[in-house]
């Protein structure tokens, strides 16, 4: 059951990560390759990432090549949705699968990293690494300063603050699926109201 859920959950999570790279790509207005390239960029780059680091493999796309085939398809038809439907692809509208994401792939890359036998420290940064990388990869191919460092907002805070509520749940004997699916739900909330009111980082002032 741990295992169909982990999967379930980290298919979501490439499916909302590739949904916020494609939107980004097509409101850039790329061609198809490229908003399927941004797209899978997104999706794959901080597992891909995360999975170097921890010497695993295959890779979790490798592993799961459907996800590779259903990016595909999802890239090549959704700007045409988009476009037949006039979604406004504003900037605002990325931030919501971008923020499921985040949740799921935290939530996922920290979990993973705790079973591989890393301490709680790396298997956090680990979850952090893979919530955060595909996104920042995202911003650097369309030309934009990462939005995860540029507008204030928590983002990385959240997924190493989501990333230590899953360790501390995994004290408590419960299941491991329930754990991670709390981490989650909790760090795609915390990012949302982040959002909502607007609530900004300290800022760096040199005078």
């Amino acid at each position: 059951m741990l295992e169909t859920f982990l999967i379930t959950l980290e298919a979501l999570g490439v499916l909302a990560f590739a949904l916020s790279g494609i939107m980004e790509a097509a409101r850039k207005q790329f061609d198809l390759v490229g908003v399927v390239m941004i797209g899978a960029v997104t999706a794959f780059g901080g597992g891909t990432l995360r999975d170097v680091l921890l010497d695993r493999r295959p890779f979790f796309w490798v592993e799961q090549e459907f996800w590779v085939w259903a990016l595909i398809l999802v890239g090549l038809t959704l700007p045409f949705f988009f476009r037949a439907t006039h979604i406004a692809l504003t900037e605002k509208a990325i931030l919501i699968p971008d923020a499921v994401g985040l949740g799921i792939f935290a939530a996922g890359g920290t979990h993973l990293a705790l079973v591989a036998g890393m301490s709680p420290m790396i298997a956090v940064l680990m979850g952090v690494i893979t919530a955060v990388v595909g996104g920042v990869l995202r911003d650097v191919l369309v030309n934009e300063v990462p939005r995860a460092f540029h507008d204030h907002q928590p983002y990385a805070a959240i997924a190493f603050a989501g990333g230590w509520v899953l360790v501390l749940l995994g004290y408590l004997n419960t299941p491991e699926y329930l754990d991670v699916a709390i981490a989650a739900i909790l760090m795609v909330a915390m990012r949302l109201i982040a959002v909502r009111l607007k609530i900004q980082l300290f800022r760096w002032r040199f005078l």
